[in-house]
């Protein structure tokens, strides 16, 4: 919610009217924070939305307030003209709602199209969500990450590397989603108040690491002439993309990464462009891969947490480059959401991998629900109530 700055406001003063906490307001307004207000120039309100209130018999300016739990001046800040004792019946004025239910609704097919749009209107309703494309995929897709924090505790959280295991992007925008609420609302998830989390860490999100390939498991071959049959090729004919795990040009995004790729190489099976386990024919070929190195390189995180599906088990471990710190973090992700940590599996070349090894940092791979993957999404709640508490134990240990 925008309003128009008058003589005398402050972020602090918009805090205490909205009962925001004013370090939200304070980012929400990068370009205005660091100098007094100017009389005229446009402040941005986090967690708020302007809708029109029709006037009835009896309204008055303290009473609309009131049933709000505002203050009268809230009303006067977003109706510079009105004048209270002239209310006139069936006559509109603006009035500012607090918002307190999610927009993101997760319990569906959620493909790059309702994530992109999701992600816009979270932005727009709290500006101190920072949004930025990463880089494109092969058709050319904005690989958002989403980041909000102050703190130099960096953590980063991703989905998607696989294509039929995009529930793992709904689970990341709803918990997204339902920080932003608790942070506005000054309420708590799972008992814990997080404006605490939201001061000491840093929290970078990129939800869909693989939208061509979500979108093609989702909604089928995409209109792009090249890959259009292509991708029915690769596939053997079917026009099911239910078992598809790479991206749009057959390459295994969890396969491309340069810790010891040569060995997962050697023994996958696919030698050439797949539905799922082709490594690519070098380690960093694809976009997506290199967006996803090039923002890790450049924000120095302090861990990790890639999310995919399935079997409930977190794997923490890497020949022996994670640090001691990674047990205890794991051991509390394990507690809080029933699911079995590993240590070291025969595998490499996945993002968790390589971040380990060239980092010596805390890095997981938690692997969400069990079944067959594309996860049904009568699994959601389920999911999502043992993945909140992994959330939560990233940020807060």
């Amino acid at each position: 919610m925008d309003v128009q700055v008058r003589k005398g406001d402050t972020l602090w003063y918009y805090s205490q009217l909205f009962a925001i906490p004013l370090q939200l307001l304070i980012d929400s307004n990068p370009t205005v924070a660091s100098k007094p207000l100017q009389i005229g120039e446009t402040a941005s309100i986090p967690g708020f939305l302007l809708n029109q209130h029709k006037i009835n018999s009896g309204d008055t300016i303290w009473k609309i307030a009131k049933a709000r739990s505002f203050l009268p001046d809230a009303l006067f800040l977003v109706n510079p003209d009105i004048v209270p004792e002239n209310l006139k019946i069936g006559s509109t004025i603006m009035v500012p709602e607090r918002v307190v239910e999610p927009i993101v609704n997760a319990r569906r097919e959620y493909d790059y199209e309702a994530f992109l749009s999701d992600s816009k209107k979270l932005q727009n309703i709290y500006p101190f969500l920072y949004s930025r494309s990463i880089g494109n995929s092969v058709l050319g897709k904005d690989l958002i990450e989403l980041k909000l924090g102050r703190g130099t505790k960096k953590i980063h959280v991703n989905g998607s590397f696989h294509a039929n295991e995009w529930i793992t992007t709904n689970v990341i925008m709803t918990f997204l989603n339902d920080y932003l609420l608790a942070l506005t609302n000054m309420a708590p998830i799972k008992g814990i108040y997080v404006e605490p989390l939201y001061r000491e860490t840093m929290l970078s999100m990129v939800p869909m690491v693989n939208p061509d390939g979500v979108n093609l498991v989702l909604n089928g071959p995409p209109e792009e002439e090249q890959f259009n049959k292509e991708v029915v090729r690769i596939n053997n004919g079917n026009l099911d993309f239910k078992d598809w795990k790479a991206n749009i040009r057959g390459v295994d995004l969890n396969n491309q990464f340069p810790a010891k790729w040569e060995i997962e190489k050697e023994r996958k099976k696919p030698k050439e462009p797949a539905p799922r386990d082709y490594p690519g024919d070098a380690p960093l070929t694809e976009p997506e891969v290199i967006a996803i190195r090039d923002l890790t390189k450049e924000a120095d995180f302090s861990r990790v947490l890639a999310f995919h599906t399935q079997g409930e088990e977190i794997y923490w471990g890497y020949e022996g480059f994670e640090p001691g710190i990674s047990e205890s973090i794991v051991n509390e992700f394990s507690r809080v959401s029933g699911y079995k940590a590993v240590r070291y599996v025969d595998s490499h070349a996945g993002y968790k991998d390589w971040f380990i090894q060239k980092w010596k940092r805390p890095g997981y791979t938690i692997e969400l629900g069990e079944g067959v993957n594309p996860l049904p999404l009568s699994q959601f709640d389920e999911i999502y109530q043992e993945s909140m508490g992994i959330f939560l134990a990233a940020m807060y240990m």
